[in-house]
């Protein structure tokens, strides 16, 4: 059972015991290409981080996504990384049996998916994107993985159903929609940049995405694929909230990794969760959401399972 009174209680002591007094450790994050639904993230993590043990050094380490920094972490060049939960399904599925999963730290957040089209567009509805030209975002970020993933339980293919573009930076994306030369932009996340970019502009957007009926298919498919609600007023001009599907994504460690580290940072987050203030980016990264997410506890950094073991939070 998660009891909160005995987190706090924990978390209490640990505030008092004198900041001089943290050993210094630093770690390498692995984070997104510039644009990426992981930037924003990122950016808020290290500075609240910092804010409330800065002791602990995080250096951002600017990958080519979720793909990429797995594979960093598996060959140990990369202390964390920031990976979705499509990219973590492809590498379990990959995994010799019984060969250990990458441990995992803690969630960040849950990661709806959506194309975005031109308000003034025909496009209503995805089957309308057929045969166009869409943005799925760059090869081997999450976003895209999520894209096909998605797709696919619609029964269509990225590459063969549409025209597939897949730019070097997410940047390109809005640019290419906005410009007449794409029809649609897939992107994923609360606050997405590419979709800030395209809502921000005069001519304003459309966001497509599986009915609920849809929905019911593509999980059935895929069960690591949740329903999930982008809320209103997310995006500028966007009057209603929007059901869809998407995954959570998550902070993850290499093997290996130093049960204190792993330890520390678990500590650290759930600080963070105590604030009155932080980054809206932050809101979903709790120990709560982290185990609600996860098959198992052996899923954790040993660290962070000791700490949520000392918190009281499992058993």
């Amino acid at each position: 059972m998660f009891r909160r009174r005995h987190a706090l209680f924990l978390l209490g002591a640990l505030a008092a015991a004198p900041a001089g007094h943290a050993q210094s450790l630093s770690v390498r994050l692995g984070t997104t290409p510039a644009g990426g639904g992981f930037e924003p993230y990122s950016v808020a993590l290290v500075e609240t981080l910092k804010s409330v043990d800065p002791a602990l050094a995080v250096t951002v380490v600017e990958t080519g996504g979720s793909s990429d920094n797995a594979a960093r972490l598996q060959a140990g060049t990369l202390d964390l990384g920031l990976v979705s939960a499509e990219v973590l399904h492809e590498w379990a599925a990959a995994l010799p049996p019984r060969a250990p999963m990458l441990p995992i730290v803690s969630v960040m957040y849950s990661t709806p998916g959506m194309l975005g089209v031109r308000a003034d567009s025909r496009y209503r509805q995805i089957d309308d994107l057929r045969g166009q030209r869409v943005v799925w975002g760059p090869r081997g970020t999450g976003s895209a993985a999520q894209a096909r993933y998605v797709m696919s339980g619609l029964g269509l293919d990225i590459d063969h159903d549409f025209e597939p573009i897949y730019p070097d930076q997410f940047l390109d994306g809005p640019v290419l929609v906005l410009e007449g030369r794409a029809a649609a932009l897939w992107g994923s996340g609360l606050r997405w940049p590419g979709f800030v970019q395209l809502a921000d502009h005069p001519v304003s957007a459309r966001f497509l995405t599986p009915d609920a009926a849809q929905i019911s298919r593509i999980r059935a498919r895929y069960r690591f694929l949740v329903r999930l609600v982008v809320p209103a007023s997310t995006y500028p001009g966007q009057r209603s909230a929007i059901e869809t599907v998407g995954s959570w994504s998550f902070i993850v460690a290499r093997h290996g990794l130093d049960e204190t580290i792993g330890h520390r940072l678990a500590m650290a987050l759930h600080k963070i969760e105590q604030l009155t203030w932080k980054p809206r980016y932050l809101a979903q990264t709790t120990a709560r959401n982290t185990l609600s997410a996860i098959g198992s506890n052996a899923e954790l950094q040993p660290g962070v399972l000791r700490f949520y073991r000392e918190a009281h939070f499992v058993e």
